[in-house]
């Protein structure tokens, strides 16, 4: 997190109680945050924006599926339009097909099954 005055002793007291520990952006380092910001914009434009959640337990859903299809099956415009963790590498283009959807149908995944 930036050193943001928003980012009050009672947010990271909250934080500590969470088990969350914070990483502080360096002094002057406009830059250094620009990372998380992406990410979070991210996931609320290609999966948040999109639900309507209920509690707690559907928001932690909802990104641990995210979380999954970020890491594992979304294309990444850094890497040349890669994944991250390639774990579907298409051996043949006459293989057929697949599909993953996840929370319902909001996360598309389509890839052909190695041999």
């Amino acid at each position: 997190m930036d050193r943001d005055t928003k980012y009050t002793k009672e947010f990271r007291d909250y934080l500590d109680r969470e088990g969350v520990k914070p990483v502080r952006c360096p002094v002057r380092a406009p830059n250094c945050n620009a990372f998380a910001e992406r990410f979070v914009r991210s996931i609320k434009e290609e999966c948040l924006d999109r639900m309507i959640l209920f509690g707690e337990g559907s928001l932690r859903r909802a990104i641990n599926e995210y979380m999954a299809h970020y890491h594992g099956e979304r294309n990444h415009q850094g890497l040349a339009n890669r994944l991250l963790d390639p774990r579907h590498a298409a051996t043949s283009s006459d293989d057929p097909i697949q599909h993953r959807e996840r929370l319902g149908g909001i996360l598309n995944f389509y890839y052909r099954e190695a041999a």
